[in-house]
């Protein structure tokens, strides 16, 4: 592997061109159910395509191509183990009462006009305390969702503002991984980093509140079907014994993940619980599920049947049925396979050198400060697109351009900055990243849906240019 021949820059080139051309065709053919198959399928081939030249052009044995590329899917076994457990948590906290009382005082209390902007706050705030998107999506993300079908709001404009509010705490919080991540392969303290961010993050914030604040105006209370919304809420009512106590479960999981308990045992802590809050609020539910005859094994049969296969309603209304038949380990399974393939076409790009021939293509560009933050956010985004990882994407840029942020007498956090306005945030819009299929798959909005409406994501990089071309917040090391 030592003596392996460098790519060139147009061998280097021709999986990504393949793998393009095949999502693209995907879309075309497929639209939204592109991910659900056909993505998988052309990550493979283009992983095939990799491994052909890595062993025809580039003479490297086909067995160590195989190993270091299946290496890096150990790289999503947490992302994965992390999934299947949400899947199990969505269903145990319908079952329980949870996700429905969150919906049914949602739908009560919050007008349709202020919703995506109070969507936005909601999730900026959780974010922003717990460190975490993904535990941000996973708890409220979820209730917002069902409240915004039952308001009657778009399904890509409510998953955009959940994506954008969790994404701002996940950029912004000292408990974030990434926020803690960036200066750390930049060398920048921080809380200068974060300071250093706000020039990027507040314009980008305050800009997609006001968008939101635009679009709710469009849903009014009196365009509401309000019979119609009243029956919903009777028959949840009906279904669920709803009380303000189950929200105590939401909140330890929170209080879990702010005190830095690691996501995976705060998460079994919410399943685990939620089940003691299953048999505590629901046993008429329980009871009914048992067909009346509720004991200990039916019981255990019942619970365990949703934790891997989904909570499955039947009230006779369609809306509600639709709305709370979900989650189960096994509706992540093709969440799963997308993580997968895309970790084995990234590991072959890596293994085989096409991915580090690329990046310093990329870096013998630059030619001013403007051109140098162009650059590691245009790279970062290239990762997160080509290794489907916003760690790598991180890690691969922060190392990259280091030395050339010196060359230029730019502080370290310069660099973080524009690692995580192009790395963090970009990382949820692509549907085979493991962010983009995370957040696809909790919420049942495919990411090609929710991305025009990820104001946030879509702003940061921009303004995050726009403002090191003007050579503004620029701050230079000192003699």
């Amino acid at each position: 592997m030592q003596n392996q021949k460098e790519p060139s820059l147009f061998i280097s080139l021709i999986p990504v061109v393949i793998l393009i051309l095949f999502l693209s065709f995907n879309v075309v053919v497929f639209s939204d159910n592109s991910s659900f198959g056909p993505n998988q399928i052309s990550l493979l081939i283009a992983a095939m395509v990799s491994a052909i030249l890595g062993v025809a052009v580039l003479k490297i044995p086909y067995k160590d191509l195989e190993k270091k590329a299946l290496d890096t899917v150990s790289v999503a076994t947490q992302p994965i183990t992390i999934l299947l457990i949400v899947g199990a948590l969505i269903a145990i906290w319908i079952l329980n009462g949870v996700v429905p009382s969150m919906i049914f005082y949602g739908v009560k209390l919050i007008n349709p006009t202020a919703f995506l902007p109070i969507a936005l706050i909601i999730c900026s705030i959780v974010s922003v305390a717990t460190g975490s998107s993904w535990s941000t999506v996973g708890t409220v993300g979820i209730a917002l969702i069902g409240i915004g079908k039952t308001l009657g709001i778009p399904d890509g404009m409510v998953a955009g503002a959940i994506v954008s509010g969790s994404y701002f705490g996940d950029k912004m919080s000292p408990l974030s991984d990434t926020t803690n991540l960036a200066p750390a392969m930049a060398g920048a303290d921080l809380f200068d980093h974060i300071k250093h961010m706000f020039y990027t993050t507040v314009p980008a914030f305050l800009i997609t509140l006001i968008i939101f604040i635009i679009l709710g105006l469009s849903f009014s209370a009196e365009s509401l079907n309000t019979q119609e919304i009243d029956q919903i809420l009777n028959v949840i009512n009906q279904n669920f014994n709803i009380s303000l106590w189950l929200f105590t479960l939401p909140a330890i999981v929170l209080i879990l993940v702010k005190m830095k308990v690691p996501a995976i045992p705060a998460l079994l802590a919410g399943v685990v619980i939620g089940v003691v809050y299953a048999v505590v609020f629901q046993n008429g539910l329980l009871t009914k599920l048992a067909s009346n005859n509720l004991n200990l094994k039916s019981g255990y049969e019942n619970i365990l049947a949703v934790t891997f296969d989904g909570f499955k309603m039947d009230s006779g209304n369609e809306v509600i049925d639709k709305l709370f038949s979900r989650g189960g380990m096994s509706s992540m399974l093709n969440t799963v396979w997308i993580i997968v393939m895309a970790m084995i076409f990234g590991g072959m790009m890596e293994v085989t050198g096409m991915l580090k021939t690329i990046a310093f293509k990329i870096l013998s560009l630059v030619k001013g400060v403007g051109s140098l933050v162009s650059a590691t956010i245009g790279s970062a985004i290239f990762l997160n697109i080509t290794t489907s990882d916003q760690y790598i994407a991180i890690v691969v840029s922060g190392r990259m351009f280091k030395d050339a942020y010196l060359e230029y007498g730019l502080k370290p956090k310069n660099l973080s900055r524009a690692v995580e306005d192009g790395g963090t945030v970009t990382s949820v819009l692509v549907p085979w990243n493991t962010c983009g299929a995370y957040f696809s798959g909790i919420m049942g909005v495919p990411t090609m849906t929710y991305l025009p409406y990820a104001f946030f994501n879509l702003l940061c990089p921009v303004i995050s240019i726009i403002i090191a071309m003007s050579g503004k917040t620029m701050e230079r090391i000192e003699e």
